[in-house]
């Protein structure tokens, strides 16, 4: 979003007394978001193209290739990039932009560096949440000195409960800053804080500010009342609990209003409950107006709730219906990850509904019984049982169970052969598909990473293994083919 199109929007949305977005980053997140297209087009967003592939491959064999036909296509392709031949090139680029950066036209926090050849892409390969071929230099947050007026508590999905400063407004990178985020109480007591103090506030990512130092000199008197952490939960009311050995304070209450429109972002997201248009903007109304007060009364809307709801027409609003209803059939792990349980993600949950079989079992579980399951330790079975000894979170399981949704999967036992080790895959097998390795392993009760390191017991290795062998070899990591991983699952 251009910065004249981020600020033109927020002139027109104060003159309608709606809230202001508080940087173009968020406000693009939630543009793409949006049901209505004609809501997503009053916003003005722009974009560069990057890549240009034929069936999922790059159409050519270098990205400087790519970006040149691109342009010649007629896309926008920035204007500000480089084809450097070492080292010295990049840095001399990266300084040269930095000078540049309060001239753009949009909002940048650094420069990416890739690797150009292709080839050497697809060799390098990419970890579970980016590529090896490429990487990011940030640059130094922008900051400012201003003053704390008091400490507000802010909880988040997780019930975590983080402390707020209030400032008095900063401007900083051309952004009016009022708060910040003090993370714990650690934080807080490592930096000394106090409100009445004069702070240095930086924005991370050139994003979210976050109070980076106490200044303390003459023309910064310090201040001299200290904060501490509610007993009881800001919103709900709720006990706060801390559990022995972490830093956070949470609220343990499913229900607590303040959790509610995250949590069910995160129960409606395509890796939980797959509820497709669900997303910031519908969320946003469906709890202000009270029509959704925990992720069961989901299964509670009718079409006629959802026609109430600003830019809602006749079709969106059954498609919405017909996606909730859709979501009823998915597997048991989605519906334990999607309770949004400290600690349990996606593999975790899979884990869960494969040992015990029932939402029932699992509700009951010791912390002994939860500790029998693969890669389940004491503190992912202490936030269980935390989870369920809580008389609400019990409540919004029977209502999901009453709603239709699947509480009976199918009990798996994994086997203990590979107990404990870690695997990666390499290269092309001939007998698996790599889905169907990765099964095998798991079945045997292994763990299967994409990436190479001091901590991996094997490494398969089939035609064409790239840099995951050679990173094996180094590490002096045991290499196998798959002849000899099926003699080790046999013996």
């Amino acid at each position: 979003m251009p910065i004249s199109a981020f600020k033109r929007m927020n002139e027109e949305r104060e003159e309608k007394g709606l809230s202001l977005f508080a940087n173009p980053r968020n406000a693009t997140a939630g543009t793409v978001r949006q049901l209505e297209p004609s809501i997503t087009a009053q916003r003005r967003l722009d974009y560069f193209a990057y890549m240009l592939l034929k069936d999922g491959q790059s159409y050519f064999d270098r990205h400087w290739k790519t970006l040149e036909a691109l342009e010649a296509a007629g896309f926008k392709v920035n204007a500000s990039r480089k084809l450097a031949r070492n080292f010295d090139e990049v840095w001399s680029f990266i300084e040269r932009e930095e000078t540049k950066r309060e001239t753009l036209p949009y909002e940048i926090d650094g420069i990416v560096v890739k690797v150009d050849r292709t080839a050497w892409q697809q060799e390098l390969g990419y970890t579970g949440k980016a590529p090896r071929w490429a990487i990011a230099y940030k640059y130094a947050a922008r900051s400012g000195i201003t003053r704390i007026e008091s400490i507000r508590v802010q909880v988040g999905r997780t019930g975590k409960l983080t402390p707020v400063a209030e400032l008095a407004p900063v401007s900083i990178g051309g952004t009016t800053v009022r708060n910040a985020t003090l993370h714990n109480m650690d934080e807080i007591e490592r930096l000394g804080v106090k409100i009445g103090d004069w702070v240095e506030v930086e924005r991370g990512g050139d994003v979210i500010p976050k109070v980076t130092r106490v200044v303390d000199d003459k023309d910064h008197p310090r201040g001299h009342k200290s904060f501490h952490m509610p007993e009881k939960c800001p919103v709900c009311g709720t006990k706060v609990v801390k559990t022995e050995g972490e830093v956070d304070y949470r609220c343990v209450n499913a229900n607590c209003p303040a959790k509610l429109r995250e949590t069910i972002l995160h129960f409606a997201s395509r890796g939980v409950m797959n509820i497709d248009g669900m997303g910031d903007a519908l969320v946003g109304q469906l709890t202000d107006r009270g029509l959704v007060k925990d992720v069961a009364d989901i299964y509670q809307l009718t079409k006629k709730d959802l026609l109430s709801l600003e830019r809602m027409g006749d079709k969106s609003a059954q498609n919405i219906l017909d996606e909730i209803e859709k979501s009823k059939g998915l597997p048991l792990e989605r519906v334990i990850y999607g309770l949004g349980i400290r600690f349990v993600g996606e593999r975790t949950a899979q884990f869960l509904a494969e040992h015990f079989g029932t939402m029932d079992e699992l509700e009951k579980a010791s912390l002994e019984e939860l500790q029998n399951v693969n890669e389940v330790g004491p503190r992912i079975a202490e936030s269980i049982v935390e989870f369920f000894h809580e008389p609400s979170n019990r409540k919004l399981v029977d209502r999901l169970r009453a709603a239709g949704l699947t509480m009976r999967g199918q009990k798996k036992e994994r086997g203990t052969k590979f107990a404990g080790k870690t695997f990666v895959l390499t290269g092309t097998l001939t007998g698996y598909s790599r889905d169907q390795a990765k099964k095998l392993i798991e079945d045997a009760g292994g763990r299967v990473s994409g990436s190479v390191s001091k901590k991996t017991d094997y490494v398969i290795a089939g035609s064409d293994a790239g840099s995951k062998l050679d990173a094996a070899q180094e590490l002096g990591v045991r290499v196998l083919n798959e002849r000899e991983m099926e003699d080790l699952l046999k013996s």
